[in-house]
């Protein structure tokens, strides 16, 4: 499992925003090369959008599912990134002060994906999301 968390000067509505944004990943997501397309009721629970990750010529086209929403406070999501896993991302808002803090814990999304993302690997995935969460505060805070 990792975990990050971060304050955002922002408030939760303004981040919820961001994350509510399908095209916003491949701006804040490390690794995400850019979204392909996204279901018009994104973040829906159900709502997909579709993305691409990797550095040409490997690239890989996969998608992203909505399991749990809850504005402005809660996004979970089931990230695809066949054939190396899938990650379970749980997006945590909380009002603190005049901003938000963030929480977020990555976790394998299946059986096969815990073979790659297990304790070896979360040092490499918490520094990927420490990054990722940097990037999102930006983006918010310049939206807010």
């Amino acid at each position: 499992m990792a975990y990050n968390e971060i304050y955002i000067d922002a408030a939760p509505v303004t981040v919820h925003a961001v994350l509510s944004d399908a095209g916003s990943y491949a701006d804040w997501v490390v690794g995400a090369r850019k979204i392909r397309d996204a279901d018009p009721q994104f973040p829906a629970v159900g709502s997909r959008f579709h993305h691409q990750v990797g550095v040409p010529p490997l690239v890989l086209n996969d998608h992203t599912e909505v399991l749990e929403h809850e504005t402005p406070s809660k996004l979970i999501l089931r990230a695809k990134t066949r054939p190396f896993g899938t990650a379970r991302v749980d997006l945590r808002l909380a009002a603190e002060g005049a901003g938000t803090r963030v929480r977020m814990t990555e976790v394998a999304g299946d059986t096969p994906s815990r073979l790659l993302l297990n304790r070896v690997s979360d040092p490499l995935v918490h520094a990927r999301n420490v990054r990722s969460l940097q990037r999102l505060r930006r983006l918010a805070e310049h939206r807010g």
